[in-house]
C-alpha cells in the first residue's frame, strides 16, 4: 500500500545552511502515515523524523551533527562507570506516543536510573516502558519543531542540548516543562560549563586521548561518595 500524505499547505523546503543540513516540513501527516514512513526508513540513519500533532520534519543529518553526536556516548559511559552507574544506551531509538501524537528520533538517549527495566528489551514501548533518563540534542542542525516540548510530552527527565559551542542541561519539573539548571540532575556534581572543553579537544586529538582525558578530570572531580567502588 502507497502511503499518501495530504497537505493542503504547501510543503516548506529550507535551503541548505552552512551545517549542511536540509529539512522538509510537512504539515497534517496523520499519525498512521507517520508510523508507515518510519518502517519504511528502519535502519536508514540518513534521515531524522520528528513529529508533532500533524507536523512532520524530515531532516538529513550533517558530517558536523554527526560527528559531534558520536562522542556523547563516551562522556556519558565514563561519567556512569566512575559513578558505578548501571547505563543502557539506545542511540537514536524513535520514542513517540500515539496518545501524545508526538515522536522523535534523539541523537543519543539513556536510561540510567531505569536501566534495570529495559535490560532485556529488543523494542521500546513507551506505553509500558519508562522513557531514557538523559536525551541528547546535538543542535548543529536545528529542527524546526519544538522537540524540547516532544521530549517533555514523552516524560524524559533530563535533555542536554549542545549547539557546538555551548551546552545547556535542562531538568523536566513537576508540572510537565523543562527549566534550565546548571547542573545534572543525574550528576548533581556535574555542571554544563564542565564539558565543553572536552568536546573542543577534538579538533585537536582523537577520541580515545580526548576519552582518557575526561576520565581522569571526572575522577578527581566527582566526590568520592559518588564514585563506584
Amino acid at each position: 500500500m502507497t502511503a499518501v500524505l495530504t497537505a493542503p499547505r504547501a510543503p516548506r523546503v529550507r535551503k541548505p545552511r552552512s551545517d549542511g543540513a536540509q529539512r522538509l516540513l510537512l504539515y497534517d501527516v496523520d499519525w498512521n502515515t507517520y508510523n508507515r514512513l518510519l518502517r519504511a526508513l528502519d535502519g536508514r540513519h540518513y534521515l531524522r523524523l520528528t513529529y508533532d500533532q500533524g507536523s512532520l520534519e524530515l531532516m538529513t543529518l550533517s558530517y558536523g551533527h554527526e560527528t559531534a553526536s558520536e562522542f556523547w556516548p563516551r562522556i556519558v559511559v565514563i561519567l556512569t562507570m566512575v559513578a558505578g552507574l548501571p547505563i543502557r544506551a539506545s542511540g537514536s531509538t524513535t520514542m513517540r506516543r500515539r496518545k501524545k501524537q508526538q515522536g522523535l528520533e534523539p541523537d543519543k538517549c539513556f536510561w540510567i536510573t531505569k536501566a534495570h527495566l529495559v535490560l532485556d528489551k529488543d523494542q521500546i514501548d513507551l506505553t509500558k516502558d519508562p522513557p531514557p533518563d538523559l536525551a541528547i540534542e546535538v543542535e548543529v542542525s536545528r529542527s524546526a519543531l519544538d522537540r524540547l516540548s516532544i521530549y517533555a510530552a514523552l516524560g524524559v527527565p533530563e535533555v542536554w542540548r549542545w549547539d557546538g559551542k555551548t551546552l545547556t542541561f535542562h531538568l523536566l519539573g513537576a508540572k510537565g516543562k523543562y527549566a534550565k539548571s546548571e547542573s545534572s540532575g543525574l550528576f548533581p556534581w556535574l555542571r554544563a560549563s564542565d564539558l565543553p572543553r572536552f568536546l573542543a579537544m577534538r579538533k585537536q586529538m582523537d577520541g580515545n586521548a580526548v576519552a582518557r582525558q575526561f576520565e581522569t578530570w571526572v575522577r578527581t572531580q566527582m566526590p568520592s561518595k559518588s564514585r563506584g567502588r
